[in-house]
């Protein structure tokens, strides 16, 4: 089998969301360090690999792919036993729902406030803030009444949105209205093969 690769920067919260994955899948891989933060993405060699010129990139022998959460998918179909990404019609559109939370609330939300605070990009961090509150506030209903986002086990939905969510201070947010969504960043953290976003 093909050694995986996988084009990373270590703060970028959706390059955590893939070595999440790829740790508690136990799968072995390769980093390779493209900082974003220095324009590595933007050169004609990394567009070649992805043309939008973002991290994280995938590669597999000849595979390559790009996006998070076609990342996410790719590799819970492809090592995940189905323990990941449900195979019935209901459960995968369930797990959709909240990918698309982690692409839009939490994405326009959460992590452009921390990039604000944290890389000075020029965003509007109480509109950030704005934007990702019905985000926490369908979170915090759902995980109300259950452990996990999509289905009664953890799933990519959970991985997906745990990156921004566990890294909201960083964008001067606050998790203290969400209980039960504090409750649940407990359990994403007791799961085995968690790692800290540093690690």
């Amino acid at each position: 089998m093909s050694t995986l690769q996988l084009y990373d920067f270590p703060r970028s919260g959706n390059c955590y969301k893939v070595r999440l994955l790829l740790s508690m899948l136990g799968v072995d891989y390769q980093r390779i360090a493209v900082d974003s933060t220095k324009g590595e993405t933007q050169t004609d060699e990394f567009k070649r690999l992805n043309p939008r010129g973002q991290i994280p990139v995938l590669a597999d022998g000849e595979i390559l792919l790009w996006d998070s959460m076609a990342i996410l998918v790719y590799l819970a179909r492809r090592h995940g036993d189905g323990q990941w990404l449900p195979a019935d019609a209901l459960g995968e559109a369930r797990v959709m729902q909240w990918l698309a939370v982690s692409e839009n609330e939490l994405q326009y939300g959460l992590a452009r406030a921390r990039v604000a605070v944290l890389f000075s990009k020029p965003f509007d961090v109480d509109q950030c803030h704005r934007e990702a509150k019905p985000g926490l506030e369908a979170m915090e209903h759902q995980l109300s009444d259950a452990p996990w986002l999509a289905t009664d086990r953890p799933t990519i939905a959970d991985l997906a949105c745990y990156p921004y969510v566990a890294l909201a201070g960083d964008g001067n947010f606050s998790l203290q209205p969400y209980p039960a969504v504090q409750a649940w960043l407990t359990r994403v953290e007791e799961l085995p093969g968690w790692l800290a976003l540093t690690d």
